[in-house]
């Protein structure tokens, strides 16, 4: 790939101004609701360990000859004809867990403009599990992106596809996951062996999402809500709710479990960030699915709720669970902005590590390729792998909270404003070039990106070896407060 000098582009824009992920917190913000008129679907990806390193790839379109297709954990189902191209993140031993390379891929865009995000995972109650148990071998997390994104060519036809794939070979979890085109996004829950439900999200409105199913009040036959056959009757024939409205349905309540304050209180805290002119009281059993905000929603408020903790709130020293943990790998927000030209219309804002103590950076959906540290490492650190530089830089502020990390916000939060403000003149470059010269256009996207990510690679070592240095100079007994900045000085 040929490649504009960064520098030059930089100064140019600113010149015009294997377990499962069970501890994720997200949010899907219609087009309406958004700042910018995109529609975003976003997620933190937390682990039950604290270090699993990612790796970003990107799989070609191609044409398929097999009948079968083999997943990562037995799954297997008719090979389709061919498979669209697609970026995802996936685990570092994916080649290992699958010869294919494809397993965990978490969320992706594929060419069509379809984006996922897979999963928030979800407990299935004990009368759901005995009336449908989960099938082992059924889909699971860590083949959902792999399995929607080379096929579908809408959020709906993903969600449509997805859920005939649990009907016919079952599901081995339960899940909420949320699908998105340019023109709309659907939160879609998985509740036992064959049963799931999906709504669209009002183009006003967000969803916030834990850990626990959060569909409920929903019309069974509204033309938004597509569901598995029969779910009424299922339902009411295994008495999973007292009283089976199909105008006022619960599904959250009939295969998950509710009123967790492992979750509610993290669906409280969201919609207390985007909402707080709606006044809730904490721990309900069960909050609004779909709120309006009191603003319109931009990336910069996504990153802060998903970097939310409970200082301030009253569920302060009382919540079990923020939103920010140290157990983040990675998080995402995927915006679909149908104002843009097709092939720029999916733009990845890609964290590594524990966001609050990174940056999210700009990667167009033109992207094919990526620098050698996001491809490199395993769940040992190493020097050369992006997730380990940043994951690392919270592990080392953590040895003296106070000191370090409100100067490593400090420099991410500085890098983030700069990055908002260079998309938002990049965009209208590139619509203005896409119209003259596409190729140009979308190569300098993908230069762009590319160039991002390498230079806050290097970033990110560089403040690894400041405050390693720090430390060691720490134990000095002359070390001054003069040091420390001169060390710490970017």
């Amino acid at each position: 790939m040929k490649r504009h000098t960064l520098s030059l582009l930089s100064a140019t824009l600113l010149s015009l101004i294997g377990t499962s992920a069970d501890a994720c917190t997200g949010l899907i913000v219609g087009k309406g609701a958004s700042a910018d008129g995109s529609i975003m679907i976003a997620r933190n990806e937390d682990f039950g360990v604290n270090n699993w390193n990612k790796h970003l790839v990107f799989h070609p379109a191609q044409q398929n000859e097999g009948k079968q297709w083999k997943l990562g954990n037995g799954l297997e189902v008719p090979m389709p004809k061919a498979f669209l191209a697609y970026s995802a993140i996936r685990d570092w031993d994916a080649a290992t867990s699958d010869p294919a390379g494809k397993y965990y891929e978490e969320r992706g865009i594929n060419e069509a403009n379809v984006a996922i995000s897979a999963t928030t995972s979800a407990e299935v109650n004990e009368r759901a599990q005995k009336a449908d148990p989960l099938i082992e071998t059924g889909v699971i997390e860590a083949v959902i992106p792999t399995l929607i994104l080379p096929q579908a060519r809408s959020a709906k036809e993903g969600v449509e596809l997805l859920g005939r794939y649990v009907e016919t070979h079952g599901a081995g979890e339960g899940n909420s996951l949320y699908l998105a085109d340019v023109n709309e996004a659907w939160l879609m829950e998985i509740g036992s062996g064959h049963h799931w439900i999906a709504v669209r999200v009002p183009d006003d409105s967000y969803a916030m999402v834990a850990n626990g199913l959060r569909i409920h009040g929903v019309n069974l036959d509204g033309a938004d809500v597509l569901h598995s056959p029969k779910l009424l009757e299922f339902v009411r024939e295994h008495k999973l709710l007292d009283n089976a409205d199909p105008k006022d349905f619960n599904f959250a309540k009939a295969f998950g479990v509710i009123a967790d304050p492992y979750n509610v209180d993290r669906e409280w805290l969201g919609q207390q960030l985007l909402s707080a002119s709606h006044k809730q009281a904490t721990r309900q059993a069960q909050y609004p699915l779909f709120m309006k905000p009191d603003a319109p929603i931009a990336v910069p408020d996504v990153t802060k709720l998903l970097s939310a903790t409970y200082q301030g709130t009253p569920l302060d020293g009382k919540a079990e669970r923020p939103i920010r943990i140290d157990r983040q790998l990675e998080s995402h927000i995927i915006q679909l902005r149908k104002e843009m030209p097709k092939e720029l219309q999916g733009l990845i804002w890609q964290s590594y590590g524990v966001l609050a103590e990174s940056v999210m950076m700009p990667i167009y959906n033109t992207l094919e390729s990526y620098p050698l540290p996001y491809r490199s490492g395993s769940d040992s650190y190493s020097d050369d792998s992006a997730y380990w530089q940043f994951r690392s830089l919270t592990a080392l502020a953590n040895t003296n909270p106070d000191k370090y990390l409100p100067l490593l916000r400090g420099v991410w939060d500085k890098e983030s404003h700069k990055l908002y403000q260079e998309v938002a003149v990049l965009d209208k470059t590139l619509k203005q070039t896409y119209a003259s010269d596409k190729a140009t256009a979308l190569g300098l996207a993908s230069d762009y990106s590319y160039g991002q990510l390498e230079q806050n690679y290097q970033l990110a070592k560089e403040l690894r070896y400041k405050l390693m240095t720090d430390l060691t100079k720490s134990s000095e007994k002359k070390y001054s407060e003069a040091e420390f900045k001169k060390i710490m000085s970017l």
